[in-house]
């Protein structure tokens, strides 16, 4: 008989809705294929009829203009500097294509339909190559050639054609003058106060600001409620400081050492240029509200990127817009709530692979956030290296050809051009929702920071900014020209903001921080203890018999499963369900999941083939042999169903995967959110996420993180590379104590659980305990299937829960005069030996299956209750526990 869903509620409500209907989300089946996802088409434009009679009435001319449209960008005036030279290109003379001469003045061509813009309907050639010079090879250029979609580059052209000649009204211009003197004057003022801050400022490249106030002015008024921005150090502070009111005295206050965070929290906190800010502005005249998640930034270039996707993914879905990602057909989406912004340099956007990565799940199924909006801080230097060592292509940018990503280039010496570049970028993205570029092309008055000599390796690059001036200046002097600003008002607006920023740091020695953590979704959870807890994980027999039963049930009768899996499978799973025992390793994870979404919590399962599982041991997706269709059993537990399973079966990727499902988890806290390695080795690729995202995050950021690392380990006949998810790596990065007993306070919890119902404790109680550690399992490989390696429902039933230790239960204590401690997989084939010896009676094998929080205090109860081993345990043990 069902069960009804508020038994097994534990007094939690779901925080996500169902993650989706479409693709292998369905709550049938998915008659489309395998993988269940369909990308929504790109809006249908067709091109007026009139428009193309006149391009077939003026072909050369035509030719001429698209000739501009996909090579102007190659010869635009881009460079501030002036430092890189062009030459022309025969694709831009009109002569290439029959043009010019005597006819070149005399004869009038009709420009409705051929070039947007343009300020008459008739006029001569001469007339049009100019006005096609200035849209695209001045300041701004747009770069489309690789876009392969017709329609997609006609909409964009007209639309960039149309803003390119539309003017920014003096109130607007005013206020852009505002942002970018403030960026100077925080720059000036940091470099008076604290001469020797490496404060990686924004100097030559403060029209970022009228990237940001165009960026946030048109997500708040095209109805977005969260921007979610992954950022590097450049220019990082005059965001922070400026347009997302970060406090100056909390900047000040951890300049001079302070912590930045409030005495007595679990963190040590980062560096200056990785500072988070999480906030609220009223946008408009309407006040309407958007909000702003700056993550906070690791030393590692780039690294971010994903972690931007996987949090805007999971607020999409926080926010109940999972339908439309997931291949929904209805065109109320919802789309376009969440914005992802990634900012770039340009050395490392080019150089670091995790953007490529990071890019090549744009559109995939169950990683799509509806495109992200790039701006990349064009410094044309990577630290020492010119661009011409530092990448092959042409533009830094070329990489987002891959996923036919539009860019637009803009002089960083020219503000209103970057406001008209990132009008076109958001109205691209709220049309197609798609990845689209602003590459700012500007220069870095310092060197990598205000402390390094640049001219040491660039003498010409920086002979030219050292007799430059600012940014802000030019601009200043530019409105002042036009009569749109005062004279001098750019110096009263630095000496205003100066005043400010002197009252703000006399108030540092009185400042004291906040604590505002776990607010929101982290509401009614805790920092661990420095105690380990034991959590009561088990269900009662009857709930995980029903819960077993549906994760092998099949739609009807025309979803013909493999008959493979029909006897392997289903039979072998619903026999030794109904039988209590032999439960085996993907059973018991089953029943975690599956008693999870029971009870409301969604599930996230992440990794290559998870689906089947590396192993073929999962099937938690069958695909059936006649449709190709999809169907996920533990999405039909009950018609009440509110919590779902996504299985995210992910690109060939690691670093950029495992970044998502870190952000993923960052956002949702009451999901079980597991990323799996196809084998325990391949963690190595995502590297760089482990050491400075999920070992690392609460130590510094104070943020928790509950993801779940599978790492399949063991030398089971796979090659050197195939075999160990090398635990040692893993241990030597948790902060286990050396000095006194471990708790869950520790920064990871690293498992090595030897039995299908430790493993099923484990997954249930990442959620149902108080607080959110990362969970690092050393899984199986030839336990899946081991006979002996199975459990019983007992095993799983109410009171009991994971042990950090397993003792040894079959033999007599009194008896044994010898102790075996050991992990994984090991216990078997030393039972085995134990049994050809004989020696059953006197020697006790214990199981270690944690490894951190190291469990000292368990290891001593299992130890006394061998008094006749007991000297030989004490020095077993001592090494490590003697101080207690």
């Amino acid at each position: 008989m069902p069960l009804s869903i508020g038994m097994l509620r534990l007094g939690r409500t779901r925080v996500l809705p169902r993650l989706g209907r479409g693709g292998n989300q369905v709550r049938g089946y998915d008659t489309r294929n395998c993988f269940g996802h369909r990308v929504k088409a790109a809006p249908k434009i067709p091109v007026k009829e009139e428009w193309l009679r006149r391009r077939e009435a003026q072909p050369n001319l035509w030719r001429l203009v698209c000739a501009y449209r996909d090579h102007g960008h190659r010869v635009a005036d881009l460079d501030p500097l002036q430092l890189t030279p062009s030459s022309p290109l025969p694709e831009l003379e009109p002569s290439s294509y029959g043009l010019g001469g005597s006819e070149a003045e005399t004869i009038l061509y009709p420009t409705e339909g051929l070039v947007h813009g343009h300020p008459h309907q008739q006029a001569p050639l001469s007339d049009i190559v100019h006005h096609l010079k200035n849209v695209y090879c001045g300041s701004l250029t747009l770069e489309s050639a690789h876009i392969m979609d017709m329609e997609e580059k006609e909409w964009l052209a007209q639309k960039y054609e149309e803003t390119k000649s539309r003017p920014l009204s003096e109130v607007n211009q005013r206020s852009l003058l505002w942002e970018m003197v403030r960026s100077q004057t925080l720059d000036n003022f940091l470099g008076k106060k604290f001469g020797t801050l490496k404060r990686y400022g924004a100097e030559g490249a403060e029209a970022m600001m009228a990237f940001f106030q165009e960026a946030f002015s048109s997500a708040a008024s095209g109805g977005v409620s969260d921007v979610i921005i992954g950022m590097p150090h450049r220019g990082r502070l005059n965001l922070l400081i400026g347009m997302l009111h970060f406090s100056p005295t909390a900047l000040f206050h951890k300049i001079r050492g302070n912590a930045e965070f409030y005495e007595g929290a679990p963190s040590v906190g980062d560096v200056l240029s990785h500072i988070s800010v999480s906030v609220t502005l009223e946008m408009g005249e309407e006040k309407a509200p958007l909000h702003v998640n700056l993550l906070p930034n690791p030393s590692h270039l780039e690294a971010v990127n994903p972690v931007v996707m996987g949090k805007a993914r999971a607020r999409l879905l926080s926010l109940g817009l999972g339908e439309y990602w997931s291949g929904g057909e209805s065109d109320e989406d919802g789309g376009g709530k969440v914005l992802p912004v990634q900012v770039h340099g340009d050395a490392s956007f080019s150089g670091q692979g995790v953007v490529m990565e990071t890019l090549g799940m744009a559109s995939l199924p169950h990683y799509g956030v509806g495109g992200t909006l790039h701006l990349v801080v064009n410094n044309q230097l990577g630290f020492t290296a010119p661009p011409d060592h530092g990448r092959s292509s042409h533009h830094c940018t070329d990489v987002v050809k891959m996923i036919g990503a539009p860019v637009l280039h803009v002089n960083g010496d020219h503000p209103e051009e970057v406001v008209r570049a990132t009008a076109v970028a958001m109205d691209y993205w709220m049309k197609f929702r798609k990845d689209v570029v602003v590459d700012l092309v500007c220069f870095r008055r310092w060197g990598h920071n205000e402390m390094d000599n640049p001219s040491l390796t660039q003498p010409t690059m920086y002979n030219v900014i050292d007799k430059r001036p600012s940014v802000p200046d030019l601009y200043s002097m530019e409105l002042e020209s036009q009569g749109v600003a005062e004279e001098g008002e750019g110096k009263k607006i630095a000496n205003s903001y100066s005043e400010q920023l002197n009252a703000r740091l006399k108030e540092v020695d009185s400042h004291t921080p906040s604590n505002e953590t776990l607010r929101d979704r982290w509401e009614g959870l805790e920092f661990a203890s420095s105690n380990i807890t034991v959590w009561d994980t088990g269900l009662p027999e009857d709930v995980l018999k029903y819960v077993g039963a549906k994760s092998v049930s099949l739609p009807d009768d025309f979803f013909k499963v493999s008959r493979r899996l029909e006897r392997s499978h289903i039979a072998e799973r619903l026999t030794s369900l109904e039988t209590g025992v032999g439960i085996n390793w993907a059973t018991a994870e089953a029943l975690a999941i599956g008693t999870l979404l029971y009870q409301g919590f969604n599930v996230r399962l992440s990794g290559q083939d998870v689906g089947r599982g590396t192993f073929s041991h999962r099937h938690s997706m069958m695909v059936c042999q006649e449709s190709n269709s999809a169907y996920i059993p533990l999405n039909n537990i009950s018609p009440e169903q509110t919590a779902f399973l996504e299985v995210a079966n992910s690109s060939l990727s690691e670093e950029a995967v495992l970044g998502f499902e870190y952000g993923f988890s960052l956002e949702s806290p009451r999901s079980l959110v597991l990323w799996e390695a196809q084998f325990g080795d391949f963690f190595n690729g995502a590297q760089i996420m482990i050491d400075t995202f999920v070992s690392s995050g609460e130590a510094k950021w104070l943020l928790q993180s509950g993801l779940v690392l599978l790492l399949p380990h063991g030398l089971d006949g796979m090659g050197p590379e195939h075999s160990s998810c090398r635990m040692e790596r893993f241990l030597q990065l948790t902060d286990s104590q050396e000095a006194g007993p471990d708790g869950d306070r520790v920064n990871m919890h690293v498992v090595h659980p030897t039995t299908p119902a430790q493993f099923f404790h484990l997954l249930r109680k990442q959620i149902v305990q108080n607080f959110r550690k990362p969970l690092i399992v050393a899984s199986p490989k030839i336990i899946l299937r081991l006979p002996e390696a199975t459990s019983s429902l007992q095993e799983m039933g109410p009171g009991t829960s994971f042990s950090p230790v397993l003792g040894d239960e079959t033999v007599d204590p009194k008896q044994v005069s010898r102790v075996v401690f050991c992990c994984g997989k090991h216990y078997y084939p030393l039972a085995a030996h134990r049994r050809e010896l004989g020696r059953e009676d006197n020697i006790a094998i214990v199981r270690l299956e944690q490894l951190c929080p190291f469990p000292s205090g368990a290891i001593h109860s299992h130890l006394a209750r061998f008094p006749s081993a007991r000297g030989e345990g004490e020095r077993m043990t001592g090494v490590r526990n003697g101080r207690e």
